[in-house]
């Protein structure tokens, strides 16, 4: 059906029922019994208790008072007005030109305010993480709507559509999120209240949280150190496996290690001091003046690394990646190693610090030194949050840390091979039969 003309506005007749000639674009002229008529716009603004959008008509007002051109102005203002987030009246249609532009925030411009606040307290990855999730998952439905526009049931569809795809843990990550954005536009005055603050029992609930597996029985794990070296692949990798294995650093510690953390190595007393940059926690512990992480290192830990010195000493990182030397190894690569020796779900790069944790507690205990529990949480980096405190003890005990890491390196590797052994091995089979491999 095409658009109306004022031929056929004028020619409209008065029929048993009221009806509609359409002109397009929601616009139309109602034709009463009694031939009345008014130009009408259908609209839709606002949502019903059930979340659906309310449908809703506008009178502009009768013809022939209003003409054909000027029912459609007034169209086109309250459809100008409805994309600003305001619902149109007739006055408001003749009594400006425009209506007036909605300077209420976004959500998006809000978030963006929030997030830059949270720049000192954050790490940069952390920050790009939540960056990334508000890019990807919030902007889209919720971004350009004015915040106090948004209401529960908005939010809510918003989670559950991340909720109903598994999602659960994200869809909660989420909540908090949005939630954030809000407390702090009500601390700005832009919203009066925070419609995410309540729908963490509405979610369904977050899955328990599974532990990493980790086989914390010695004589196993000496067993799955001796099944990973005896696998074929990089000898940086052996050599990784093995120095997590000794210092039950964090995967990410030990991937991101550098040559000049390393010191003393032909001394008495050989460290590892882990920048307070590249350890786990917030932007607060990573700036800390003096708060490295201090690995003693035992005699077979310095074997490691002097071992591998000859390989990657001329780059930065001591395990770089195989094709970039100026990007650490992959974090998939130890677990890569683990999975192919027959550790699949058994046992993951960050168990050998639940190992060590398990082992050399239980060993305390039957040795009687009840001590030695707080020495092996600080070996773990497990430091108390109190500043003071932490200042203090990241340095303490660091005789009694030294004798247990030279305690844990023998109990390890008691019996096992030097790891020259692995120097100049096959690193793979060949693709054209068992037995045959590429030196």
């Amino acid at each position: 059906m095409g658009r109306l003309s004022d031929a056929k506005v004028r020619a409209a007749k008065a029929r048993d029922k009221a009806y509609k000639l359409s002109d397009g674009e929601q616009l139309y002229l109602f034709v009463t019994a009694k031939r009345a008529r008014s130009w009408r716009m259908n609209y839709k603004f606002g949502r019903n208790a059930q979340g659906k959008p309310l449908q809703k008509t506008l009178t502009i007002g009768s013809y022939p008072a209003i003409s054909l051109k000027d029912a459609r102005e007034a169209r086109d203002v309250a459809k100008s007005m409805l994309a600003r987030g305001l619902e149109p009246s007739p006055t408001d249609l003749f009594s400006r030109a425009n209506a007036d532009e909605d300077l209420r925030p976004s959500f998006r411009k809000v978030a963006l305010e929030w997030l830059d606040g949270q720049k000192p307290r954050w790490s940069a990855v952390h920050l790009s993480d939540v960056k990334a999730s508000l890019e990807n998952e919030i902007y889209p439905a919720i971004g350009e709507m004015r915040l106090a526009d948004i209401d529960a049931p908005c939010v809510l569809r918003l989670l559950r559509s991340v909720a109903d795809r598994g999602a659960i843990e994200t869809a909660h990550r989420l909540r908090q999120r949005i939630s954030a954005v809000f407390v702090y536009g009500i601390a700005l005055g832009y919203v009066s209240a925070d419609p995410a603050a309540g729908l963490r029992a509405i979610l369904p609930p977050k899955p328990k949280t599974k532990s990493q597996p980790a086989i914390t029985h010695l004589d196993q794990l000496r067993q799955l150190l001796v099944d990973c070296e005896a696998e074929r692949c990089r000898v940086q990798t052996k050599l990784a496996l093995r120095l997590i294995a000794l210092t039950a650093v964090r995967p990410g510690e030990l991937h991101g290690a550098r040559w000049h953390e390393f010191e003393d190595l032909d001394g008495p007393e050989p460290l590892w001091r882990i920048p307070a940059a590249r350890m786990k926690g917030d932007m607060g512990r990573k700036q800390e003046t003096d708060g490295d992480h201090l690995v003693p290192l035992a005699p077979q830990s310095v074997e490691v690394i002097r071992a591998i010195e000859p390989l990657t000493g001329h780059f930065p990182l001591v395990f770089p990646s195989e094709r970039h030397g100026h990007r650490p190894m992959s974090e998939n690569t130890l677990r890569a190693l683990l999975i192919r020796a027959g550790y699949y779900q058994r046992h993951v790069p960050h168990g050998f610090r639940s190992a060590f944790s398990t082992i050399m507690n239980e060993r305390a205990n039957d040795l009687g030194r009840p001590n030695d529990r707080a020495v092996i949480d600080l070996m773990l980096a497990h430091v108390p949050t109190n500043k003071v405190e932490r200042a203090y003890n990241r340095a303490a005990y660091m005789t009694r840390r030294r004798e247990l890491a030279g305690e844990w390196a023998d109990l390890l590797l008691k019996d096992m091979w030097p790891v020259a052994v692995h120097m100049g091995q096959p690193i793979r089979w060949a693709s054209n039969g068992p037995g045959r491999f590429n030196p």
